[in-house]
């Protein structure tokens, strides 16, 4: 099955009321923390979120930097994060609408599993300076152990997810687009798996066949997710795994390459 752009803005437009309260993650300040940290704001800094979303991880950043402009694909949801931005831009990853270089830093939280790779994260590293840094966070199966397990309920719970990563992926895209002095972080988040899968975008037949997952897990992915069950629910230790890389001083992206072809 092909995956749009407007099959993900659908399935978020229905999300968006209650998306920051669909997983513990969303408002988790460690979590936060640890991208801060990764990313190193400055006071004159500017600062791109793509798939900034309701503008979670935009707050971060609100009162830190100099300017912070946000991309998302889904109205319903950016809107929400205007109150914390400088520029909004409904509008994909894949074709960033800003000059080379424009940025000192570039973060995406949990949005390159539905974009066009390596493309979108090629362009996050075309539009920030160089020396500057590309964040990129997103959830992971923990080995090849929970690998079919995890990526199917990830699946179930959001049918327009396009890519599933394992912890070393993220930082091999950083590398490819131009990147260096790449670094990871882990962190993990415990979620409880009822209110989890209720996203406000599935029906129930989904949530039941993500419990079913569950319960016919194997021992791997019982022991590397750490799962609890009491009273028929779920508790799951997801792992989120923080990239990040700096573009260097004189490096050419192969966006870049590819775009004074082009001319």
């Amino acid at each position: 099955m092909t995956i749009s752009r407007k099959d993900v803005a659908d399935h978020f437009s229905l999300r968006a009321p209650t998306y920051d309260r669909s997983s513990s993650w969303c408002t988790d300040t460690k979590l936060g923390e640890l991208l801060l940290a990764l990313a190193r704001p400055g006071r004159q800094d500017r600062v791109l979120d793509v798939a900034c979303g309701t503008g979670l991880v935009s707050r971060l950043f609100t009162g830190r930097v100099a300017e912070l402009v946000g991309v998302d694909l889904t109205e319903e949801m950016a809107e929400q994060a205007v109150p914390h931005l400088d520029r909004l831009v409904v509008t994909g990853a894949e074709h960033l609408p800003f000059e080379d270089s424009t940025f000192d830093i570039v973060v995406c939280r949990q949005g390159v599993q539905f974009m066009d790779l390596p493309a979108a994260v090629e362009e996050m590293v075309r539009v920030v300076r160089p020396g500057g840094r590309v964040v990129l966070v997103n959830l992971c199966a923990y080995d090849e152990r929970d690998r079919e397990e995890y990526f199917e309920i990830l699946r179930l719970r959001n049918p327009v997810r396009r890519h599933f990563f394992l912890p070393s992926d993220l930082e091999e895209l950083l590398r490819k687009a131009g990147c260096d002095q790449t670094e990871t972080r882990s962190y993990v988040s415990v979620e409880n798996v009822d209110v989890w899968s209720d996203n406000g975008a599935i029906e129930e037949d989904r949530r039941e066949a993500i419990r079913e997952v569950y319960r016919n897990a194997s021992s791997d992915f019982r022991s590397l997710h750490a799962v609890r069950e009491a009273d028929g629910r779920f508790t799951d230790h997801m792992l989120f795994v923080l990239a990040a890389g700096s573009k260097p001083p004189t490096a050419r992206t192969s966006s870049e390459e590819s775009h004074d072809a082009s001319v």
